[in-house]
């Protein structure tokens, strides 16, 4: 395996694909389309742009698709329309936060291609200083993402069938980005109740390491809240369709809408107010949340 195609070079993507640059492979994506911040990532990363899609899966040895999940479809579609076009087709790994129905209908249109595909989950941050998340993959050909070990970079296949991977994110991310949801719905509540600060209080008095954790984090997220939403929805679509009730991470979906339509939603994830303190975060949202209230 020597070239490794890209889609797309965003913030998880781009890191990905300088880590596997550096340990020798040929890391390529297409930019049609994209935006100048995706260029700007994918140059900063050393990343080759093929020009089109077609040109990218005709010289690609795997395709990575790392987006967000509410794009994972229609990058599918594409990416199997320009298989047909181009007369090839390398294996698929869909990497994003989707729900194991989602991931079957991405396989359907990547098998329907004649390319193997592989149900994958990528769970921590992007790679940096020699470390880097895990990729879990299931399916026939989860084997194929084994080469990509190293540098910080851990592959662990689950075997079985599609969506055990996709699965696995799904029930992870519940607990880390539902909690998330649930630490700044409490705190709005309390803002627009007028007990934000005996609840603060209460917080850092018995909940100590949780609260400097929450203010650590908290303010960093309405730059990712918009990508979360469909993540949330595809959670809940996942607990639902084995009788678990969806409707906790349908209303975390509908707080990071709201968290989208505060100011620092704008921030680029590389260039979040890292001095911007939980409080001044909460009262945008409360804000929010009180207009919606009128």
């Amino acid at each position: 395996m020597k070239t490794i195609a890209i889609i797309s070079p965003g913030n998880m993507g781009h890191a990905v694909g300088r880590l596997l640059g550096s340990r020798g492979f040929d890391v390529v994506t297409s930019l049609a389309g994209r935006s100048a911040r995706t260029g700007g990532l994918a140059a900063k990363a050393g990343i080759r742009d093929s020009g089109s899609v077609e040109a990218l899966v005709a010289e690609a040895d795997l395709v990575l698709s790392i987006m967000p999940p509410a794009a994972a479809v229609a990058a599918a579609q594409e990416v199997a329309a320009a298989m047909a076009a181009a007369g090839a087709a390398p294996p698929y790994a869909d990497c994003n936060a989707i729900a194991p129905a989602t991931t079957a209908r991405v396989g359907e249109l990547i098998g329907a291609a004649g390319a193997s595909y592989i149900d994958a989950g990528i769970i921590g941050g992007p790679p940096a200083g020699g470390n880097g998340p895990r990729f879990y993959a299931s399916g026939p050909a989860a084997h194929l993402l084994a080469p990509l070990e190293g540098g910080g970079l851990v592959v662990r296949d689950l075997g079985g069938a599609i969506g055990r991977a996709s699965a696995l994110k799904m029930c992870y991310a519940a607990v880390t980005k539902g909690t998330s949801a649930l630490q700044f719905a409490q705190l709005a509540a309390a803002s627009r109740l007028g007990v934000d600060t005996a609840l603060a209080a209460e917080l850092a008095e018995s909940q100590s390491a949780t609260y400097a954790g929450m203010q650590r984090a908290l303010p960093g997220l309405p730059a990712r809240a918009p990508r979360w939403i469909e993540e949330m929805r595809q959670i809940a679509a996942t607990f639902e369709s084995v009788g678990v009730p969806g409707d906790f991470h349908r209303g975390a979906a509908a707080l990071y809408e709201l968290l989208s339509a505060t100011p620092f939603a704008d921030e680029p994830e590389e260039a979040v107010d890292t001095s911007r303190t939980l409080e001044t975060t909460v009262a945008a949202l409360t804000e929010i949340c009180a207009r919606r209230n009128r």
